[in-house]
């Protein structure tokens, strides 16, 4: 079990992955080299705050893909449960699964977290801007799954 969180910060290469979307078409970051990504890493699927998350990048979609800006959305849930929640809130950006959560570790999104003053080990929420060329341009943990999107949005300036 990985616990000692290591974090990306601007300037360092993003870690390819290569994931299975909801359909499982395989899907790799270094498909999007010349554009900006998003990724971001939400604990599970149709849960409260995660469908309130996906659903705001859902609504703001347009926007970021008018300012060259794609998302992926990474979980760990199967690629079934991923196609429920897309076709459940009409989500229009890919979902990838990472049940074996070995790409959520390698971008420090998985490890020892609070919750209701606990300290467990699970997914931590986490948003991603990576560059045209693949460098991390943003890197946020532990952001709320509430006004998450508008906030990131002020930063972008988009």
């Amino acid at each position: 079990m990985v616990t000692d969180n290591h974090r990306l910060a601007p300037g360092d290469t993003a870690p390819d992955f290569t994931l299975p979307d909801a359909d499982g078409k395989e899907i790799s970051l270094s498909d999007y080299r010349g554009r900006k990504v998003v990724v971001y890493f939400y604990p599970a699927a149709s849960t409260p705050g995660c469908t309130k998350q996906a659903c705001d990048f859902r609504d703001n979609l347009a926007d970021l893909n008018g300012e060259g800006i794609d998302v992926l959305g990474i979980s760990p849930d199967k690629p079934a449960k991923l196609a429920k929640f897309r076709d459940t809130e009409n989500l229009t950006f890919p979902l990838l699964s990472d049940p074996d959560r070995e790409v959520l570790k390698e971008w420090g999104a998985f490890g020892e977290k609070t919750m209701y003053g606990k300290t467990v080990t699970g997914v931590i929420r986490s948003t991603f801007l990576v560059d045209a060329e693949g460098k991390i341009e943003v890197a946020q943990y532990n952001v709320r799954a509430t006004g998450h999107v508008a906030k990131l949005r002020r930063d972008l300036k988009v």
